[in-house]
């Protein structure tokens, strides 16, 4: 299974690369499992600049063809993700909205992070959006509380809480994909 983790937030100030680095490190070594991360600051897609429809296919920028590449080859996607004025950043929507079928039938997980909710409402105002691209987001999630788990050094500390929640997510998300995979006849 190839797993795509996008780094959503492209912000100097960001913390998505420290929430990132802590989900990584809950993937357990799985030679079945490949995992590709995509951080939207590097990938750094204009915003939507194409000419035609994306349902259409037919890319002519290379970011465009490259991304849709690195999206199609995964298997599942998780959104790390901050909730910013109780949505998500627009550099995600722009990344979503670039492609149309290499999102569809691929589970999708959320590690939401964020100063109130943990970024729980940013996951609500997504979660149509993903449902539209044809998606199918898990029941699970990973949701963390900046002022709880943020340490002093900018780096997630988990007192226990988090670490059997990202199992749950990494499961859910590996089954639904195991569910959706097409079956390859020799």
């Amino acid at each position: 299974m190839k797993l795509l983790v996008v780094v959503a937030s492209t912000r100097p100030t960001r913390v998505g690369p420290a929430v990132a680095d802590w989900f990584l490190a809950q993937v357990p070594a799985d030679p079945g499992l490949e995992v590709d991360v995509a951080d939207l600051a590097e990938v750094a897609l204009p915003f939507l600049d194409e000419p035609v429809d994306a349902h259409s296919g037919g890319y002519v920028h290379a970011h465009t063809i490259a991304w849709s590449a690195r999206v199609e080859a995964a298997d599942a996607v998780v959104l790390v993700m901050p909730e910013y004025n109780r949505g998500y950043p627009a550099p995600l929507k722009n990344a979503l909205d670039y492609l149309a079928d290499e999102w569809r039938d691929k589970p999708v997980g959320f590690v939401s992070y964020g100063m109130s909710s943990g970024g729980m409402r940013a996951v609500e105002a997504i979660t149509p959006v993903v449902v539209a691209l044809g998606m199918l987001p898990t029941a699970s999630a990973v949701t963390i509380h900046l002022r709880r788990w943020l340490d002093d050094d900018g780096r997630i500390h988990d007192d226990g809480t988090l670490a059997p929640a990202a199992a749950r997510l990494l499961a859910e998300v590996r089954r639904l994909a195991d569910l959706v995979r097409p079956v390859v006849v020799a």
